[in-house]
């Protein structure tokens, strides 16, 4: 189970760091998107989609203000797919 998990949040790190054209290395779980690495709110729009399409889930936009750094986006994905 761990593995699936970890596999996801490498997964997940590497929609969000091609989204916001950074390098995995410079991404902290708690690095702010906005703060740490320039992205605007339309960038946070291509992460949700993005993460939508490739991973086959719905993200209501009301997550959004959750999905700040990727410790949120690992949170908010997890209960996508209906865990806790």
């Amino acid at each position: 189970m761990t593995s699936m998990i970890e596999s996801r949040k490498q997964e997940i790190r590497r929609i969000v760091c091609e989204t916001l054209e950074i390098d995995p290395d410079v991404v902290t779980d708690d690095s702010s998107f906005r703060d740490d690495h320039d992205a605007d709110s339309l960038r946070a729009i291509e992460i949700v989609a993005a993460l939508e399409e490739e991973l086959e889930i719905k993200i209501d936009q009301s997550e959004l203000v959750r999905m700040v750094d990727l410790a949120g986006v690992y949170a908010v994905v997890s209960e996508a797919f209906g865990e806790r």
